[in-house]
C-alpha cells in the first residue's frame, strides 16, 4: 500500500530545505538565572551593579574581594553564565562582557512576628531572582579595551606597573569590636 502525499507536502519540503541550509550564528547575549535567593532585591542589586558592564573576568576577581554576602551570589551566577556561554553556545570565556545584571524581586513570605502588650505584626522574609546576561565583545571593542589598557599603564607608576594584571578595590572592610581593642593593646 503506498502513502497518499497531500499537496501542500512539497511546499513545506521545500520551506524545511531552506531553513536547514541557513548557517548557524551564535547567539548575541547568554543569560544565566538563579532563583530563590533568601536576601532582599536591594541588597543583591549593590553588588549587581558593581559588575555591571564589566569583563566577565575581571568581574569575577571583583566578587572574590568584595565584602559582602550578595557577592557569593552573584558570582556563582556569572560563573554560572560564563559556564553556559562557552559550554552551551561555543562562546569564548575569555572575550565576555557582563552585558546586564538585573534584580527581581521574588514571592515574600509573611510571618507573624510577637509583640508586647499582646500585640503582633507582620514579619516579611524577602526573596529575590538574580539575571545575569553576558554576551561576547566585538573586535571594536577589544581594540578599544586594549588601547584604555596601554594609555592607563603609561600613566602608572612603576609600583603599580607591578600590579598591574588586575587591580583590585576592596570594599568596605569588616568592622570588628575585637579588631579595635586588640590594636589598642599593642600599642
Amino acid at each position: 500500500m503506498v502513502p497518499i502525499s497531500s499537496p501542500l507536502t512539497p511546499l513545506m519540503g521545500e520551506a524545511m530545505k531552506a531553513e536547514k541550509k541557513g548557517v548557524v550564528s551564535k547567539p548575541l547575549t547568554v543569560q544565566a538565572i538563579k532563583k530563590d535567593i533568601r536576601q532582599s532585591p536591594k541588597k543583591i542589586n549593590l553588588v549587581a551593579k558593581l559588575v555591571r558592564g564589566m569583563r566577565v573576568e575581571d568581574a569575577l576577581l571583583q566578587l572574590q574581594v568584595t565584602v559582602k554576602r550578595a557577592a557569593k551570589t552573584v558570582y556563582q551566577v556569572i560563573h554560572s553564565a560564563r559556564a553556559n556561554a562557552a559550554h552551551n553556545h561555543g562562546l569564548d570565556p575569555d572575550k565576555l562582557l557582563v552585558d546586564e545584571a538585573f534584580v527581581g524581586k521574588g514571592i515574600y513570605l509573611k510571618r507573624l512576628s510577637y509583640h508586647a502588650k499582646g500585640r503582633s505584626g507582620i514579619m516579611v522574609r524577602p526573596k529575590s531572582r538574580l539575571t545575569v546576561v553576558v554576551r561576547e565583545t566585538t573586535p571594536e571593542e577589544e581594540a578599544k579595551i586594549a588601547k584604555l589598557r596601554v594609555s592607563n599603564y603609561k600613566k602608572l607608576t612603576r609600583k603599580e606597573r607591578q600590579l598591574m594584571p588586575h587591580q583590585l578595590i576592596e570594599t568596605t572592610p569588616r568592622w570588628s569590636r575585637k579588631r579595635k581593642e586588640a590594636a589598642s593593646a599593642y600599642e
